[in-house]
């Protein structure tokens, strides 16, 4: 169930909204002709405004509790049947559920075997926590949603079998001030972060891939005995 805290619905309600949003999608666009199938899932409100025009995947599907989307539903209860799904887009939406985990695992039970999720959130570790600990935002968005580590994220989708294709970091600023798109340079120290610090981009683009490998049985090369030479027929002996 979704948390009683502001949750954006729009990326306006986010600081410099549309540069977040332009930012991802050009991110998202190499991957958009990679992927194949039949159903994508854009699973939140902000997800659901990405542009997916050039996917090759067939047909696109919003999911939210809101009136604008395809599928009205909970998130954490997909309304859908077991590997049905190709694709999953989530654009800031484990920062504001109780049970971000719960999330991942509704994603792995409706993609196929070999689909793909694409997971969008706040790095904790970059300008933007700097928010977070200022009284003045911290009951603004984003920072009243909790921002969880991109390596958590990966550990999470490890467990549930996934390979971690691709890990970038966008945006290395705080989001308190202009951004780059809105001035005519970018600030020094933006650049710094970005040249020499590049983990510490604001936000997090993580894309797998869920893998499912075939178990073989192998036997226990401890259990196996060895031959018994006092009985083993012998060859090319002569008795004396």
């Amino acid at each position: 169930m979704t948390n009683s805290r502001l949750v954006p619905q729009q990326w306006h309600d986010l600081p410099f909204g549309e540069v977040l949003q332009a930012e991802i999608e050009t991110a998202l666009a190499p991957w958009w002709p990679r992927i194949f199938g039949y159903h994508l899932l854009k699973v939140g409100a902000l997800s659901s405004q990405i542009n997916s025009l050039h996917c090759s995947i067939t047909r696109h599907f919003s999911l939210f509790d809101g009136d604008e989307a395809n599928i009205q539903a909970d998130p954490n209860q997909l309304p859908l049947q077991q590997h049905a799904i190709d694709a999953v887009i989530s654009c800031f939406l484990l920062e504001f559920e109780q049970n971000p985990y719960q999330i991942l695992r509704e994603f792995d039970r409706v993609l196929i075997n070999s689909g793909y999720v694409f997971i969008v959130g706040f790095n904790p570790v970059s300008p933007v926590f700097v928010g977070k600990m200022l009284p003045k935002y911290q009951s603004k968005l984003p920072w009243n949603g909790q921002f969880f580590m991109p390596s958590r994220v990966k550990d999470w989708l490890g467990l549930l079998g996934y390979q971690v294709l691709a890990d970038e970091r966008l945006m290395h600023h705080s989001l308190l001030g202009p951004v780059g798109r809105q001035t005519k340079h970018h600030p020094w120290w933006q650049k710094s972060l970005a040249n020499w610090l590049p983990s510490t981009g604001s936000v997090y683009v993580i894309v797998a891939r869920k893998i499912t490998v075939p178990f073989t049985p192998i036997k226990d090369k401890s259990k196996v005995s060895a031959p018994n030479w006092s009985t083993a027929p012998s060859v090319g002996r002569t008795s004396l």
